[in-house]
């Protein structure tokens, strides 16, 4: 579909690339400020520029790669995916309100990996076990998120 010089990772990693200047350049009319005392353009840009430099990071990588074989196999929308992604977006905000930050992230991971048609519910509980890790170090300790850890009814 592309070509035979032009694969998707150069395609999606140019469409980064550009999508990371223009908020660069846009976040650039808000006041930036410094690390420290930080104004409303500082975070779109920092995004910005990451998105930039990831996305040319793609497209380079796409580039030098060897083209790919194509999919023999064509799927049709994964509506299976779609499905389970929203929901685990879903229990996410709920679980989150009435049961705190552990089962919310066990639950949002744990659905939407079992969208994956590769993932059994073993390595989806695995991979949601690790994540939960992950929150608990990054939102709750780190960044000390006011999200309890655990949480039962309305309280």
């Amino acid at each position: 579909m592309f070509g035979k010089s032009l694969n998707r990772d150069v395609v999606g990693g140019v469409l980064m690339f550009g999508i990371g200047i223009a908020v660069a350049i846009h976040s650039m009319s808000l006041h930036l400020g410094s690390l420290s005392q930080m104004g409303p353009g500082y975070f779109p840009f920092a995004l910005g520029a990451i998105l930039t430099v990831v996305g040319l990071a793609i497209a380079v990588q796409g580039r030098l790669s060897p083209p790919a074989e194509e999919e023999k196999e064509q799927h049709g929308a994964e509506w299976k995916a779609w499905f389970l992604i929203c929901l685990g977006v879903m229990a996410f905000v709920v679980l989150a309100r009435y049961l705190g930050l552990v089962v919310a992230t066990f639950a949002v991971v744990f659905i939407s990996a079992l969208g994956d048609r590769k993932n059994t519910w073993r390595s989806a509980a695995l991979l949601a076990i690790a994540l939960v890790g992950v929150a608990i170090v990054v939102f709750w300790w780190a960044l000390q998120i006011q999200l309890p850890l655990f949480k039962w009814g309305f309280a």
